[in-house]
């Protein structure tokens, strides 16, 4: 047994399962849809239904590409995006600290996103079965340049935050 492949496979059930439950808290938990749109439009993303199911999918699908270690690169990609917006539109006023709800959380799960695409899923994964190999430089600027460009094209197309009164 090769136990740095564990240690992959420990690190991508953890980081796909809080995206896969987070995607699905977005969908079926408290607010369902409605209280997600809602609140996203609150933040400023709109349309607040598009960016809620927006939200979903890529969380459900990323939490599950990292679970079997399927496309990881795109999985890891997916992961540094959402938790860019997450932290650029939710958290970043918040400061550093997520007992303030500021960014720690969402900045490490994106570190963690990248470091993954760089290293790869290991042997226990479906790229892996599938002789599916881009790691390394490859790996590591799809993850960090997908992820940030989609928030990129995101953030400009459909966050309109409101203004200040002394703007």
């Amino acid at each position: 047994m090769d136990w740095v492949d564990v240690g992959l496979l420990l690190i991508r059930l953890s980081l796909g399962a809080t995206l896969l439950m987070h995607g699905w808290n977005h969908w079926r938990g408290g607010g369902k849809i409605p209280g997600t749109a809602g609140w996203f439009e609150s933040l400023g993303l709109r349309p607040g239904v598009f960016q809620a199911w927006a939200s979903v999918v890529t969380e459900i699908a990323a939490g599950l590409g990292l679970i079997v270690g399927l496309l990881t690169p795109l999985a890891c990609a997916a992961t540094v995006g959402v938790m860019a917006v997450a932290a650029i539109v939710a958290h970043r006023p918040n400061g550093f600290f997520v007992f303030r709800d500021g960014y720690e959380y969402v900045l490490m799960i994106a570190v963690v996103g990248v470091a993954l695409g760089a290293i790869g899923p290991g042997r226990i994964s479906l790229d892996h079965a599938l002789d599916i190999t881009i790691t390394g430089l490859a790996g590591f600027l799809i993850a960090l340049l997908v992820g940030l460009g989609g928030t990129a094209l995101l953030l400009a197309t459909t966050w309109r935050p409101a203004r200040s009164p002394a703007e």
